[in-house]
């Protein structure tokens, strides 16, 4: 196995060193990673430099600049990596272990919210398990595909948000997800401090809801971001 490392990026100079940072050992046993920048006015870009394989320029949009890593990478194995996401040391390898399992060709980690509030621990239960349990992942847990499988399925949908969800709503389709518990990926809580815990809980609950039931991506970017 090949494996690139993802990494949509956009005004991360404050995340992206820490979020890199870990994946040099990895770097050292072959893994590429790859950042793609979607036009950042920070130093996002001077800052990733020396740490990754390669800056990629795209589009801003994370499905979009996803996509254009997965064009310019040289792997046979996909992680898309949020830029304020912290992998476990031994990542490629759980991955490579999870993928060698009979038919599975795509996964995903179990998540720890990093943060101060108690609800926390409950919310990346719920996501853990609720994962399992339907076969979707978030883009907060790392998701990993095998390139075929990725290619054939047409990559990530051209969307404004829910590309995750999308995605391994068609990659279920063709297996379910191997769910890596061995070790989690560390994510960032500050999009739940910044809008409120359980403002954004009931918020993303009622938006995965509506977009179950045939909203647009669209009209749900427009609810979760106001504008």
């Amino acid at each position: 196995m090949r494996l690139s490392i993802i990494i949509p990026a956009l005004n991360e100079a404050a995340n992206i060193a820490a979020t890199l940072a870990p994946l040099q050992p990895m770097r050292a046993r072959g893994v590429e990673v790859i950042v793609v920048d979607g036009g950042s006015s920070d130093a996002t870009r001077s800052i990733a430099a020396p740490l990754a394989d390669s800056i990629v320029d795209s589009p801003r949009g994370r499905a979009t600049q996803m996509n254009a890593g997965a064009r310019a990478a040289i792997g046979d194995t996909f992680l898309f990596l949020h830029a304020d996401s912290l992998l476990p040391a031994n990542a490629d390898e759980l991955i490579g272990e999870a993928l060698s399992r009979p038919r599975k060709n795509w996964g995903r980690f179990d998540v720890v919210i990093d943060g101060g509030h108690f609800m926390f621990p409950i919310i990346a239960w719920f996501m853990n398990h609720r994962s399992c349990l339907t076969g979707i992942a978030t883009g907060d847990q790392g998701i990993f595909v095998k390139r075929e499988t990725f290619e054939k399925l047409g990559g990530f949908p051209e969307q404004p948000l829910m590309e995750d969800v999308e995605l391994s709503d068609r990659l279920r389709r063709e297996s379910g997800p191997a769910c890596v518990s061995a070790a989690k990926i560390h994510t960032s809580g500050r999009r739940w401090e910044k809008h409120g815990v359980w403002r954004t809980i009931f918020l993303m609950w009622r938006l995965r809801w509506n977009y179950h039931r045939g909203a647009s991506a669209e009209s749900i970017h427009r609810a979760y971001y106001g504008k």
